[in-house]
């Protein structure tokens, strides 16, 4: 990788290490690391809900999680799903990095912060109370309801649940929340403010309403209720929309020579961000690509790296037919003709599309190929949509060196943000 230009020595650098995921295709790094490697789709049945009278009745959720364990007993009512999907990432990524934040002096925690991407936050929660107070039974409503409703509950949860007392934040642009939250994570540690970040992202939109009001746009696959595993297909030419999903992905951010001094793995580290509004509509995309081609162009520039240093590209792929084309037009702007030459996939045909964390879900499946040197693969394509003609390493994953990833993130509102990783080198 031949880097433009030296980076700042006034700013630290910025590495991750370590890794919490509680997904659909598995709980902790390695669980998670080795469904994507095998091509595991999380995608069935939803079984939280009754969904038979429901046009679409799948989606990508958490099976066998044992929320409980996450919370105490007075708790277990007063907080919504998000919060113990959360609790478990967290403490899965503190175990990673080998941190113990209650055996650290009060000084030291209050230079770790908390930094979490989310769309709906607690929109669940909210609809099962609106259930409780005007269906009823009321005894089942939660005195917490409005705090625990709020997107801000969510880092609150975290600070107080591992006694951190530095910055508490949450960020929320639609799907490009988590991947917002981490480049914002990397800057407070970058500049001094804190020394240790926990950021990443989680989301649990599934509740009868929500489903319904994403099938109202016509957003979700329906055509796939009897084969559920199938139903994700991003860049297929018979896609038909995208599969919610639900899960929890976050990241120890630490400052570089703190890293090297607890001799922590290092993953990766952060080189670069970008982010552009097309200012074009609620919840699509602008036909031309530009604005998210321009984010990504700004992330390569922000890293000091040109495109022909890409060696790997997780995509937003969300398996609907507009975003899937217009991404890899975009593709093909900010990479010009290295764009075909460069592996990608979409985690989303594994995953669903888990709204807020799906940045970080991506990054996730980014850094495994820097780590592990095999590319994930876009489960279920077998036959590309004509248009959507790059190297999406379809159905079985890729050995290969990846140095450098580009993750990529497109949001409603019209929102794009990518984020540069690079494998650590002196």
């Amino acid at each position: 990788m031949a880097r433009s230009s030296k980076p700042d020595p006034i700013r630290r650098r910025v590495v991750i290490t370590g890794m919490g995921f509680v997904s659909p295709i598995g709980i902790g790094r390695d669980a998670f690391w080795k469904s994507l490697h095998e091509g595991v789709s999380g995608v069935r049945r939803i079984s939280a809900f009754d969904v038979s009278d429901s046009a679409v009745q799948i989606a990508a959720d958490v099976p066998d999680f044992d929320w409980q364990s996450e919370l105490q007993v007075k708790d277990r009512k007063h907080v919504p799903r998000t919060v113990p999907l959360l609790l478990a990432a967290v403490r899965e990524a503190f175990r990673d990095a080998n941190i113990e934040p209650a055996e650290l002096p009060i000084e030291a925690r209050r230079k770790i912060g908390v930094q979490i991407g989310t769309g709906g936050g607690g929109l669940a929660f909210t609809e099962k109370h609106y259930e409780y107070w005007f269906v009823g039974p009321r005894h089942g409503a939660s005195v917490y309801i409005i705090p625990s409703s709020t997107h801000g509950g969510l880092s609150s949860e975290v600070s107080m649940a591992f006694g951190l007392r530095g910055l508490s934040h949450v960020v929320s642009t639609g799907c490009t929340s988590s991947t917002d939250a981490i480049f914002y994570a990397s800057q407070h540690i970058a500049s001094g403010r804190q020394d240790i970040m926990v950021a990443g992202g989680v989301d649990a939109p599934l509740a009868p309403g929500i489903l319904a009001g994403f099938n109202l746009m016509t957003v979700l696959t329906n055509q796939w209720n009897d084969d559920p595993q199938r139903a994700s297909r991003p860049f297929s030419r018979d896609r038909s929309g995208m599969v919610l999903g639900e899960g929890s992905y976050v990241y120890v951010l630490e400052e570089l020579e703190s890293a090297l001094f607890r001799e922590a793995t290092i993953y990766a580290e952060i080189l670069g961000y970008g982010s552009t509004c097309d200012a074009y509509h609620r919840v699509r995309l602008d036909d031309s690509g530009e604005e998210p081609a321009r984010a990504m162009a700004i992330a390569l520039q922000d890293a000091c790296i040109t495109p022909a240093d890409v060696d790997y590209v997780n995509l937003h792929g969300t398996s609907t037919t507009l975003n899937d084309k217009i991404e890899t037009s975009a593709l093909k702007h900010a990479l010009g003709e290295h764009a075909y030459r460069i592996p990608m996939s979409g985690t989303k045909s594994q995953v669903g599309h888990p709204q807020g964390a799906s940045g970080a879900a991506g990054i996730g499946a980014a850094i495994c190929a820097i780590t592990t040197g095999i590319v994930p693969p876009t489960i279920n394509l077998d036959v590309p949509d004509p248009e959507c003609d790059l190297d999406y390493v379809p159905n079985v994953a890729r050995k290969t060196e990846v140095n450098v990833a580009l993750c990529n993130c497109i949001g409603f509102g019209s929102k794009n943000s990518a984020l540069v990783f690079a494998r650590y080198a002196e």
